[in-house]
C-alpha cells in the first residue's frame, strides 16, 4: 500500500513535458480500400474493428434526410466487409440497443461487441449476427430525458451513462468504460456480472474526466484515455493506478484546424480520443488526438516511440479520428469520423504496393 501512495503522490506532481526526439512514422493511405454502392455512402465514422478472418465491422452514422428529428435520429449501422474491402452485409438490423454508437469491438472468438452512447447499452453478437448478451439498459420512452453533469452524477452497479468501450482480460471479464456521465471503469464477469468499478468525476489520479477510449492487455492491464484530463490511464484488474501517460510530442500550434480557430495558447499535452494495442509477439499502444490529427506508437508503459498523420481531409490526414483497429502492428484501420471514411494505413512504407487493395 505505501508503494501505491508513493507512486501516485509522484504521478500527481508530474507536470507535461515535451518527448524529445520522437521519430515521425512514414505511411501510406490506400485509396478507396472499400468498395460499396454509390447508394450507401458513409455518414460519420465512429469505430472500426477487424476479426480473425480480415474482416471489417465499421460503425456507421448515416443519419436520414427524410425521417427523424435533425438532432437525437437513432442514427447506427454496422456494415461488414471482406480482407479485400469489397461489402458483404449490413449487421443487427432494428437492434433495440442501437440508437448512437460509439464504439465496436471484436473479441478473442469474433464476438462483435457495440457500445451505445445513446441507449447506455453494451451489445454483444455472435459470428452468425445474433445477439447473446445485452449490459445496461435502454431507457423506456415515457422517461424523461434528463442527463445530470458527471460532476453530479450518481453511478448504479449495472447501468450506464454514456459508455464508449469495451475490452476484456484473458478470464473473459467485461471492462467498460462508463464514460459521458458516470466518469468510471465497471467490470463484470464474462456473463455480465457485476463486480466492481472505480473511478469517478474530476482529475485527481484515478477519476476521469470522460474516459473515451478503453483496452486490455494480455496480462489484464486496463488502459483508459481520459480525455478531458489529457492523459491515459493504465490499471491492473483490479483498479489499481499502475501509470498516468502523457503524450506531448512538439507541433506547431499556430496551425489551423480543419474544424475550430487557431490556438496559440493549446496545452502540451494531447488529449487522447482512442485506444488501440494491436496483435503479434510484442503488444504496442496505440492512441490518437484531436489536435494535431495524429496517432502516437507507443510502449505498454507509455514510451514514445513514433507517431504519424495531420489533420486534414486529403488522404493520409484526419478530421477526428474516432476508432483504431491494429490487429497488425504495421496495418492501421481508422475511423476518420469527420471526413465520413475509413482509412487503411499502412506504416514504415512510402508507397503502396500493386497488389494492396
Amino acid at each position: 500500500m505505501k508503494r501505491l501512495i508513493t507512486a501516485v503522490a509522484l504521478i500527481a506532481l508530474a507536470t507535461p513535458t515535451f518527448a524529445q526526439n520522437v521519430p515521425e512514422i512514414p505511411y501510406v493511405s490506400v485509396p478507396d480500400y472499400l468498395k460499396y454502392p454509390p447508394t450507401m455512402n458513409l455518414g460519420e465514422t465512429l469505430g472500426v474493428a477487424e476479426n480473425s478472418k480480415g474482416h471489417l465491422i465499421v460503425l456507421n452514422h448515416p443519419g436520414s434526410s427524410t425521417t427523424g428529428p435533425l438532432f437525437g435520429n437513432a442514427t447506427t449501422n454496422l456494415l461488414e466487409f471482406d480482407d479485400r474491402g469489397n461489402f458483404v452485409r449490413e449487421i443487427g438490423q432494428n437492434v433495440y440497443g442501437f440508437g448512437y454508437g460509439h464504439s465496436v469491438r471484436f473479441d478473442n472468438e469474433d464476438n462483435l461487441w457495440i457500445v451505445d452512447k445513446g441507449t447506455n447499452a453494451v451489445t454483444k453478437i455472435n459470428p452468425d449476427g445474433y445477439v447473446t448478451l445485452n449490459l445496461g439498459r435502454r431507457p423506456e420512452g415515457f422517461d424523461e430525458y434528463h442527463h445530470p453533469p458527471a460532476s453530479e452524477a450518481r453511478a448504479v452497479d449495472g447501468y450506464f451513462g454514456g459508455p464508449t468501450d469495451v475490452g476484456w482480460d484473458a478470464e473473459g471479464n467485461i471492462y467498460v468504460s462508463d464514460g459521458y456521465i458516470n466518469s468510471r471503469v465497471g467490470k463484470m464477469d464474462k456473463w455480465g456480472n457485476w463486480i466492481k468499478s472505480w473511478g469517478g468525476y474530476g482529475n485527481e489520479p484515478g477519476q476521469f474526466r470522460l474516459p473515451h477510449s478503453l483496452q486490455v492487455d494480455r496480462a489484464g492491464n486496463v488502459y483508459v484515455a481520459d480525455r478531458s484530463n489529457r492523459r491515459i490511464q493504465k490499471f491492473d484488474s483490479d483498479g489499481n493506478l499502475v501509470k498516468s501517460i502523457v503524450m506531448a510530442v512538439p507541433f506547431d500550434k499556430n496551425y489551423q484546424p480543419v474544424l475550430g480557430n487557431r490556438n496559440p495558447g493549446r496545452p502540451d499535452a494531447h488529449a487522447p480520443w482512442t485506444l488501440c494495442i494491436s496483435g503479434g509477439d510484442t503488444q504496442y499502444l496505440f492512441a490518437s488526438d484531436e489536435d494535431p490529427g495524429r496517432i502516437y506508437k507507443m510502449t505498454l508503459d507509455g514510451e514514445m516511440l513514433g507517431y504519424l498523420g495531420e489533420s486534414g481531409r486529403a488522404p493520409g490526414q484526419f478530421n477526428w479520428i474516432h476508432g483504431l483497429s491494429c490487429r497488425d502492428e504495421n496495418t492501421l484501420f481508422v475511423a476518420d469520423m469527420n471526413n465520413w471514411r475509413v482509412q487503411k494505413l499502412l506504416l514504415n512504407q512510402t508507397a503502396s504496393t500493386s497488389n494492396e487493395q
